[in-house]
């Protein structure tokens, strides 16, 4: 297909800019999971957005951290292994925080990133206009930083602006994937992701990020359109798991309710979905628990 543009472009910045809301907004649907929690993006997640000049592959990574176990350290060596083979890295910083201290040590690491480095200011819908121009001045100051984006990816707001910018470090080369394709992550892992997200959000500060979910049957029934799905809550210690499971069972039902909604919604059939929750010591210190989870 001769003119047709394609390429990767990877998503960097630290825990809880937006990187993931930017990226389902990209692709039009909720690939990646979100949440106020800091590093709520585990795996590189991929995202694709076909357009009929061209498809951007779209590289979602965890927020860059100091990590505190193995998980840590394997997130971490996902987020600087996508900087590898793109097109463009995509260096984002929250418009609320400002440039802060971990977002300048990861801009000296973007430094020997061998792709142009591209700076978008995100939720400029929710800071003054005076923080976002003291960011800007800041971010055009740094020598291999190629262009700097304003934009809201809750809202959308400069949003189609960054994509053309984007599609502007595509190569000619090939469709890699289908056009209806939006991920390249298995349903059950995102069943797993949704069940992870809503945890998060409605356990709030109760658990600590010591919550992994895996997906452990999923099947199709034959006669009708329902699929049943059975998943389990790891915790890492016997207090969290009376948390999680809630008085009566409510927090669990609660955390199951709303994963079915969108598990319905991305499957387009009913779903009949079994939870349970284990305790799992120091699981994130643990490699075979992690490569269990899909953590490889």
């Amino acid at each position: 297909m001769t003119g047709f543009l394609s390429g990767f472009i990877s998503i960097i910045g630290s825990p809880n800019v937006g990187k993931s809301t930017l990226m389902n907004r990209f692709v039009g649907q909720k690939v990646s999971i979100v949440s106020a929690r800091a590093q709520t993006t585990r795996n590189r997640v991929m995202g694709v957005l076909t357009k009929p000049a061209y498809q951007i592959v779209f590289l979602d990574t965890p927020g860059v951290t100091t990590p505190k176990n193995r998980l840590g350290e394997y997130m971490l060596k996902v987020a600087y292994d996508s900087l590898n083979e793109v097109e463009a890295v995509l260096f984002l910083v929250d418009a609320e925080k400002g440039i802060r201290e971990k977002d300048e040590a990861l801009l000296e690491k973007l430094a020997s990133a061998k792709a142009p480095v591209i700076a978008a200011i995100n939720k400029i819908d929710a800071a003054k206009p005076e923080s976002v121009c003291t960011m800007r001045k800041q971010l055009e100051a740094v020598s291999y930083i190629s262009s700097v984006s304003e934009i809201s990816a809750e809202t959308g707001e400069g949003v189609e602006a960054l994509e053309s910018l984007l599609a502007s470090h595509l190569v000619e080369g090939p469709k890699y994937f289908p056009d209806d394709m939006v991920t390249d992550l298995p349903e059950r892992v995102i069943c797993a992701e949704m069940i992870r997200e809503k945890a998060l959000t409605l356990l709030k500060e109760e658990v600590p990020h010591g919550i992994g979910v895996g997906v452990d049957k999923m099947v199709q029934r034959e006669d009708k359109p329902i699929c049943d799905i059975w998943a389990t809550i790891y915790c890492e210690r016997e207090g969290h798991k009376g948390i999680i499971i809630g008085k009566g069972g409510a927090m669990l039902k609660k955390i199951g309710a709303e994963a079915r909604h969108d598990m319905e919604w991305m499957l387009g059939v009913r779903v009949n979905l079994q939870l349970w929750v284990k305790v799992k010591d120091d699981w994130r210190n643990s490699l075979s628990t992690m490569r269990e989870l899909g953590y490889e």
